[in-house]
């Protein structure tokens, strides 16, 4: 009876792997043996890694990770792509992000620009640092929206909150005077804040040309672009890659 009030009431504290534990351990003759101390680390140690797991699940679904499964772990440093193994491993501790810096990664289409940053993305997520994944495309529709509606400020703010933002399909279109001044308005938002990764087919020094508005060009040039990290991922399509794969696989 005292082992069920117990379990009871860590329920409706909301301590159900604490909960759980303790009824296993009430139920297990393997547990009698340990001394109280060992059995209530075990129970703490249940309910601790219950609510960090769910944290980490709660952080990496509020980023909006197109592959939520990416992770360093998974990256291929095959010759070929030219990764530097120990860049990642370095920008994977989130040290960057401590520091304000940014990561620029710059390929062709479908060689992996997306998979790495979203790698990086959970690794910020798995030390706790709220992320938000986005396409440069989508971000200013939204934008556009919000301007519509009244509540232009209430996005730029939204976007500004995430100490990393993670912008991909970086300028893969020219950016006209409206969308640069949104663009301006959003690195400007996000100047202590924390960091942005953008992916993008263009490297840094070409992207002045692709925004319409010089003096935001300058400004998210200068911003994005001068205290960042650079990657540069070379080699074939992983897309083009995985298919030849299945298809061999498949014969």
């Amino acid at each position: 009876m005292i082992n069920e009030n117990t379990v009871m009431k860590l329920h409706m504290l909301k301590l159900h792997a604490m909960a759980d534990e303790f009824s296993r351990q009430s139920q297990s003759s393997g547990t009698k043996a340990l001394s109280f101390d060992e059995r209530f680390s075990m129970i703490v140690d249940c309910e601790f890694t219950k609510k960090e797991n769910s944290r980490l699940t709660r952080l990496i679904k509020n980023a909006g990770f197109t592959d939520p499964g990416a992770c360093v772990e998974g990256i291929e440093f095959s010759s070929g792509r030219k990764l530097d193994n120990a860049l990642i491993q370095k920008l994977a501790s989130c040290e960057y992000i401590v520091s304000g810096l940014n990561v620029h990664i710059l390929g062709a289409t479908g060689v992996g620009k997306t998979y790495l940053s979203s790698a990086l993305g959970i690794s910020a997520c798995r030390n706790s640092i709220s992320t938000k994944y986005t396409r440069l495309p989508d971000l200013l529709i939204e934008l556009a929206i919000a301007k519509e509606n009244g509540a232009y400020t209430d996005a730029i703010r939204a976007f500004g909150k995430p100490r990393l933002l993670i912008i991909d399909d970086w300028l893969m279109f020219r950016a006209n005077e409206d969308e640069a001044h949104m663009m301006y308005d959003l690195i400007e938002a996000r100047q202590r804040t924390g960091s942005v990764i953008v992916c993008s087919q263009f490297d840094s020094a070409g992207w002045h040309e692709l925004i319409d508005n010089p003096i935001a060009a300058d400004s998210i040039c200068d911003r994005l672009a001068h205290n960042s990290y650079k990657i540069v991922i070379s080699g074939e399509s992983m897309r083009k890659r995985r298919g030849t794969a299945d298809a061999v696989a498949g014969a």
